[in-house]
């Protein structure tokens, strides 16, 4: 199986940080790391990662991870939010994945992930798409939710219990990051036609699997397609 769109952005840009240290082992912040599903694999590819997450449940879920991973001497963990960032603009790369959505403030969230990253380096970005949410939930005959999502400049079905404060769209994410300082160099869809593909589709047919993972590819930087993928990916590049 081939890498999917936001792993092979992310390879690209860890080789680029390599090059850029001569060799030694680039640097990446997790922020809203939780139990390591990003961080681990990270390590275990030769970065040094840090993973700042307020839920101790999740940190140690992440310490097992990486135990068996045997890379727990290259991830740091330290429970807290984006307040406990020391802004020393030295990572390589820092992950945002699933943070903005439940953070009180996304703007000032995604200010001090910049203010954390090393000139020259990149912000990885990965939201829950609002008008995926959209389409979700019509499909799933939801549709006074669908309706409201739509109607909701911000995403949310607010007054029932919808664990996002807020959902993003192409225009508002890109705006987002060129208000933190950053520069949009990448903009794509995650999970833009993989999640509507059974699962009996892809054993019953040989090579399914790898021409879905190829679609997949394709689609997430083409617009309309990319445009109501499950989520969305923008890589955010700070001068220097």
């Amino acid at each position: 199986m081939r890498p999917d769109a936001v792993h092979r952005v992310l390879d690209a840009e860890l080789a680029a940080a390599r090059d850029r240290r001569g060799g030694e082992p680039p640097r990446v912040l997790d922020v809203g790391g939780g139990s390591g599903v990003w961080a681990v694999p990270l390590a275990v590819a030769g970065c040094a990662v840090t993973v700042v997450e307020p839920s101790p449940n999740a940190l140690a879920t992440l310490n097992r991870r990486a135990a068996e991973a045997g890379v727990l001497d290259r991830i740091t963990a330290i429970q807290g939010d984006t307040d406990a960032l020391d802004h020393e603009a030295s990572a390589d790369l820092v992950l945002g994945h699933g943070l903005l959505e439940v953070v009180d403030d996304a703007g000032v969230a995604l200010a001090a992930l910049a203010a954390a990253t090393a000139p020259g380096g990149a912000v990885s970005v990965l939201v829950a798409n609002r008008f995926a949410a959209v389409v979700h939930r019509a499909t799933g005959d939801r549709l006074v939710d669908a309706r409201r999502l739509l109607d909701d400049e911000a995403g949310q079905l607010a007054g029932t219990r919808d664990p996002l404060l807020r959902r993003f769209d192409v225009a508002g994410l890109e705006a987002l990051v060129r208000d933190a300082g950053l520069g949009v160099e990448l903009v794509q869809g995650y999970g833009v036609v993989s999640d509507l593909v059974p699962g009996s589709v892809l054993e019953a047919n040989p090579g399914a699997a790898e021409a879905l993972a190829e679609l997949e590819l394709v689609a997430s930087t083409r617009p309309p397609l990319r445009d109501v993928a499950a989520r969305l990916h923008v890589l955010g590049r700070k001068p220097g």
